[in-house]
């Protein structure tokens, strides 16, 4: 049975992760910090967490993590956008003047994806460079986000996590066929783009377009909302690879090693 490293942080989430992996009869082990000891976990491993903690942990372990890159999203065909959207940097997002969506392009969330006017509320020069690559999207209304556990191109588990603008936290309310629409978005878009084998990625309505994807997420950094956790955990198992074992397909998503330095508390 795998061992699910968790981070020294806990959440709802970890802690729902947790209780699923001790009723399949995991092994978890609920760091105390970045490092694992040498010797105190018995592999195979699925890591859960922030993204940096699951980056230090993998290092340590000689795991590959495997995520979309950052040109994912904006390569997607057209069809499977239905908005404009492009790469840009922070400082011309601080600048642009009318509203739009920014968000950060390389999923760590140095700040919150939202609607910004005319750069009010983006985070200075000094907290985050102007350099720092974000998305920046043209405002749409979202009748429906919902979040979509992925392994090997199949929704394993789904749940809505947003309603006309309204976080909802992962309630029941969605329909059979919003769940239908979403998991043959999902579906659909896998059969002509790629990604990784475990990967979740977010779908919903615009109102007047219809279906798309919204984005793509790390299945090991990713929130549960209402989706089942044992399902959950099963995506989790694929999200990391040895790198010694990292073959052709998963090798085009391994995110590159990162080593914890010896200064790092």
């Amino acid at each position: 049975m795998p061992t699910l490293i968790l981070s020294p942080r806990f959440t709802d989430d970890s802690i729902l992760v947790r209780v699923a992996a001790g009723r399949a009869g995991w092994q978890v082990h609920r760091s105390t910090g970045w490092r694992i000891p040498p010797d105190s976990v018995a592999g195979p491993y699925a890591i859960y967490g922030e993204a940096l903690f699951a980056e230090a942990v993998a290092g340590q372990l000689g795991l590959a993590l495997l995520d979309v890159p950052e040109d994912w999203l904006p390569g997607l065909p057209r069809q499977f956008l239905r908005r404009e959207l492009r790469v840009s940097t922070l400082a011309a997002a601080r600048v642009h003047p009318g509203p739009v969506f920014v968000k950060p392009a390389d999923g760590r969330k140095g700040f919150a994806g939202r609607l910004y006017r005319a750069g009010a509320g983006l985070p200075s020069e000094a907290a985050c460079p102007g350099d720092t690559a974000v998305f920046m999207t043209e405002p749409v209304t979202w009748q429906i986000e919902v979040r979509c556990f992925v392994l090997r191109g199949r929704v394993l588990t789904c749940s809505p996590y947003l309603r006309d603008g309204h976080y909802i936290g992962g309630d029941s309310s969605m329909t059979v066929e919003e769940r239908s629409a979403a998991e043959t978005c999902v579906e659909q878009l896998l059969s002509v783009a790629p990604a990784p084998p475990a990967v979740v990625i977010d779908v919903g309505r615009i109102e007047g377009r219809g279906w798309t994807v919204v984005e793509a997420n790390s299945a090991f950094g990713a929130g549960v909302y209402g989706c089942d956790p044992e399902r959950v955990l099963e995506v989790l198992a694929h999200a990391c690879v040895p790198r010694h074992e990292l073959g052709e397909v998963d090798a085009r998503w391994a995110l590159p090693p990162v080593r914890l330095e010896r200064s790092f508390h």
